[in-house]
């Protein structure tokens, strides 16, 4: 099997045969090829074969309302007691409300609303004291703001009670591998989906963690489970796609996903990236304290958008818009 990495540029003067990347502002006249044997060349655009190109082109549908023709930022919204970076911040609904309006003003597009810790050693959180952590929050949320809310949970009670609530997006860390009841009510209730990669779970997940080929290894688990959520009857205009960095992942495992983030543009989804504030950024940036990588985050992000990508999960919401502000401005001129 071949697979074809857009080598994604911008601006608006474009060499002859180049492919608008994914209906947005990005485009490209050629694409890496790449073989799992370790060989590979570069092929001009209209070299890469239809299915991948039909893929790789296709307008990407909304996501939560909002269009996936420049890149969205989504607010991290963790209202849980041990949350790596913000943990007991946002765990009363008052905060987490007033944490949500001020991303918003921020310049979020999407609120992500977490009742249940993901870092390296959580330990699972049970199902009802999920609920009640995030169904109330979110509920708040869209009474009192006009924005897109996700739900980022493993578990079918949890996306059902937040859905009742008004999310309209759910982002599973998992995959849909953990809990084999949400992808099927998701598929039936009309909700989006994001699903992400991740090796094992978040308390074993950096046990040396290992790959033949990381890229092509995530890149084909995403595949499979977007062509499983088609099955179940979710369109592939409803999923978006995350390599899961940081989930199971070296630091060096982590760069090579970075590097080569284009080519899940050929999953035909909007692509998310979510490595605000982890341990890599602490680690190459010097930066210890998780509330000090603002700076490492947006270098990370903004790389990641100049390959196309369409959604940044960040903490930093003010500091990520501004910085995405200056640079459309520079892009355009």
């Amino acid at each position: 099997m071949r697979y074809y990495r857009p080598l994604v540029q911008a601006g608006r003067v474009r060499p002859e045969g180049a492919l608008v990347l994914a209906g947005g502002p990005y485009w490209f006249a050629q694409a890496e090829e790449i073989a799992r044997d370790g060989g590979g060349r570069i092929v001009a655009a209209g070299d890469v074969p239809r299915d991948w190109q039909n893929r790789l082109t296709r307008p990407r549908a909304p996501v939560a309302g909002k269009t996936m023709d420049r890149a969205r930022i989504m607010g991290i919204l963790n209202v849980t007691p041990d949350s790596f970076s913000d943990g007991g911040d946002f765990s009363e609904a008052d905060a987490a409300v007033a944490q949500a309006r001020r991303m918003v003003s921020e310049g979020a597009d999407i609120i992500d609303v977490g009742g249940e810790s993901t870092r390296p050693g959580a330990r699972t959180v049970p199902e009802a004291e999920e609920i009640d952590r995030t169904a109330p929050v979110i509920a708040a949320i869209r009474e009192a703001v006009d924005v897109g809310v996700s739900i980022d949970t493993r578990k079918r009670g949890v996306a059902k009670a937040a859905a009742a609530a008004g999310a309209e997006l759910v982002n599973d860390i998992s995959g849909f591998t953990f809990d084999v009841g949400l992808a099927p009510f998701c598929a039936q209730s009309g909700l989006a989906v994001c699903v992400m990669h991740s090796r094992g779970n978040p308390e074993t997940m950096q046990d040396d963690p290992r790959y033949d080929d990381v890229l092509l290894d995530v890149y084909d688990f995403l595949a499979g489970q977007v062509a499983m959520l088609e099955e179940l009857g979710l369109p592939r205009d409803r999923i978006v796609v995350d390599p899961g960095i940081g989930f199971g992942k070296t630091v060096a495992h982590n760069l090579t996903l970075l590097r080569g983030i284009a080519l899940f543009h050929g999953l035909g989804c909007p692509v998310l990236l979510g490595a605000s504030r982890k341990g890599f950024i602490g680690k190459l940036g010097h930066a210890p304290e998780a509330k000090e990588r603002a700076p490492g985050s947006i270098a990370v992000g903004l790389a990641a958008v100049a390959q196309g990508v369409q959604i940044l999960r960040v903490h930093d919401v003010a500091a990520t818009a501004q910085a995405l502000a200056l640079w459309r401005a520079v892009e355009k001129g």
